[in-house]
C-alpha cells in the first residue's frame, strides 16, 4: 500500500496544504495519504489545541479521496517527532510502503530535525516546491507562498475577511464559530 505522509502543525491548515494533497493525489501512486498534525511541536511553536488543528484539518482535506487525518501523535503523546511517527507507522503497518510529503520550506529545516537521514530512508521525501523558496530539489513552485502565521497575525487584528481566500471556507467558519487565534 503507498502511504504518503503529510505532517504540519496546521495552525490552522490552509490552501496551500490542501493544493499539497491534490498535488500528490494526481500526479502520484498512492492508496492513501495520511494527514498527520503534530501533537507537541518540537521546536516550541505556540498551536491552537490539538482537537482544534484536528478537527480544521478534517474540513480542510478529510473529505478528498484516498486521504485520511490521522491521530497518531496524539496517540503516541508529547513532543512530536516525525521519525518517532514514521517508525511507529512501520511498525503498525508493515504492508504500507511510506512517502513523506515536504514542502521546500520545510526540507531547508531538515538539519534540525531528529534523525533526519532516517526519516528521508524510512520515508523518501517527497519535496514540493514553494512560492519564495527554490532549492535543487523543488527548482519550481507548486504550492503558494501562504503563511500560517500571517493568517492567525489577520485574525487577531480582525481582519479575517482579509484572508478568507488563503483558507478552505468550513476552516475559516470553524475557526470564527470557536474563536480560535482572536488572542486576549
Amino acid at each position: 500500500m503507498n502511504v504518503f505522509l503529510f505532517g504540519g502543525s496546521f495552525n490552522p491548515p490552509h490552501i496551500a496544504h490542501v493544493f499539497a494533497v491534490t498535488y500528490v493525489l494526481a500526479t502520484e501512486n498512492v492508496d492513501l495519504v495520511a494527514v498527520v498534525p503534530c501533537y507537541q511541536h518540537p521546536f516550541a511553536k505556540e498551536l491552537a489545541l490539538f482537537e482544534h488543528r484536528f478537527a480544521m484539518c478534517e474540513r480542510a482535506m478529510g473529505w478528498l479521496p484516498r486521504t485520511k487525518v490521522l491521530r497518531v501523535e496524539e496517540e503516541l503523546g508529547g513532543e512530536s517527532r516525525t521519525l518517532r511517527t514514521v517508525e511507529h507507522l512501520q511498525k503498525v503497518h508493515p504492508d504500507w510502503r511510506m512517502r513523506l510529503v515536504l514542502g521546500a520550506d520545510i526540507l531547508l529545516e531538515g538539519p534540525r530535525w531528529q534523525g533526519f537521514d532516517r526519516v528521508a530512508e524510512l520515508a523518501p521525501p517527497v519535496i514540493l516546491g514553494r512560492a519564495g523558496v527554490v532549492t535543487q530539489e523543488a527548482p519550481r513552485a507548486i504550492l503558494p507562498d501562504v503563511s500560517s502565521t500571517a493568517i492567525r497575525d489577520a485574525i487577531r487584528a480582525g481582519r479575517a475577511g482579509g484572508i478568507a481566500s488563503l483558507l478552505p471556507r468550513e476552516v475559516l467558519a470553524y475557526i470564527e464559530d470557536q474563536g480560535i487565534y482572536r488572542g486576549p
